[in-house]
């Protein structure tokens, strides 16, 4: 509740003192015409005679009315009433007095702060708004210095990983402008090198492209019926002569066969695609990546499982963060950019779906969990 200052109360006590004082003069002066115009009018006195003389009771003939008592009784309570009016309306105007000094206190900066007070009736709805308006300002605030934020760690990151390829690549082909090879096979290194490197800068580009295209406002997606049979069984055969020369057995299986979903075929194709390359480049041991899809209900639950090294579960909850890469796997032999998982996220939510992943030291799984019909999907959302 709302507590007066002493100097509120006493301006209140003197609005009562002031109104009461006005109400007696009022009172008296429509008392003094009230009898004035009936001793200036006989007949009306001698009416108002009559009616009294007639409204008795008892043995004792005792009156039961008379028109000063009816005037006063009714003058009392419209003088009740005039001063509860004039104190409830000053009363609400301390009120909002606090409220806009409380408004004045937050814009000066104090953003952490709110209205602590409750009343009734309309000035709570202004102060249930004004403390949901603060909430919803700050929380925009918050939001627009995380963008920001995120914005510099991303040219941050994407410059340090340019940087690194791009430094290689100047330094052998350095090396081969100033003449500093013995024999033309030094020659053939340093390009062969520097080729590999600008490879990994274009693979990068093309990711970073992948992952700021999925996280555009109202990315287009392209939602047809994808036979996820046959898309995943590309995906496997893909990948098949990569796995064979590091010893995996990459395959795919599905249940029901065919199995229907509406997706953009094209992203989703990446989403697997990334998570088999993933599989290959960090389940170091490994022996099989499965890919398995089931229907469950009104979703499509997929699989993609390899029994390669454990990743940590310090690790597991931020995979799907960009340029996220586990400690152990940052070696030049993966040349990982750190957005395959993030781009999986992306397209993943695109499609209204999830994905997670465990691990443990027996196998590590990526789920991702699709609804097999977008259009009752997006009806909900």
């Amino acid at each position: 509740m709302l507590k007066l200052t002493g100097r509120e109360k006493s301006a209140l006590f003197f609005e009562g003192v002031v109104t009461v004082a006005l109400l007696i003069l009022i009172n008296v002066a429509v008392i003094g015409i009230i009898q004035g115009v009936i001793q200036s009018n006989p007949g009306l006195a001698s009416g108002i005679f009559i009616i009294k003389q007639s409204l008795w009771f008892g043995p004792y003939h005792t009156q039961i009315w008379s028109y000063q008592r009816i005037v006063i009784g009714l003058l009392m309570l419209l003088d009740g009433w005039v001063v509860w009016w004039r104190l409830k309306r000053r009363y609400h105007q301390y009120q909002m007095d606090h409220i806009i000094a409380e408004l004045h206190y937050i814009a000066q900066g104090h953003l952490d702060h709110r209205i602590p007070f409750r009343l009734k009736g309309s000035e709570q709805h202004v102060i249930t708004s004004v403390n949901a308006l603060v909430d919803s300002a700050v929380q925009s605030m918050n939001d627009e210095r995380q963008i920001e934020k995120s914005k510099d760690e991303l040219i941050t990151n994407v410059s340090h990983d340019l940087r690194t390829p791009l430094t290689s690549i100047i330094g052998y082909l350095r090396l081969i402008e100033d003449k500093q090879y013995h024999s033309e096979e030094d020659i053939v290194k340093y390009s062969h090198i520097a080729y590999e490197k600008a490879k990994q800068m274009k693979t990068l580009v093309d990711d970073l492209f992948e992952y700021t295209k999925v996280q555009q406002h109202g990315a287009p997606v392209n939602m047809m019926t994808v036979d996820l049979s046959q898309l995943l069984e590309q995906v496997s055969a893909s990948f098949e002569l990569e796995g064979q020369k590091r010893g995996i057995e990459v395959s795919s299986a599905t249940q029901p066969t065919p199995l229907l979903v509406d997706a953009d075929p094209e992203k989703l194709g990446r989403v697997f695609s990334n998570l088999v390359a993933n599989a290959l480049k960090y389940g170091n041991g490994a022996s099989y990546i499965k890919i398995d899809a089931r229907q469950v209900g009104a979703s499509v639950v997929i699989e993609v499982a390899n029994d390669g090294t454990q990743i940590p579960a310090a690790s597991l909850g931020h995979l799907f963060e960009r340029f996220y890469r586990v400690e152990s796997s940052r070696s030049k032999d993966t040349g990982g950019t750190g957005l395959g998982l993030a781009i999986v996220k992306s397209i993943v939510d695109l499609h209204h779906g999830e994905v997670e992943v465990t691990s443990t030291p027996q196998v590590t799984t990526f789920t991702v969990i699709l609804p097999l019909h977008q259009t009752a999907v997006a009806a909900q959302v």
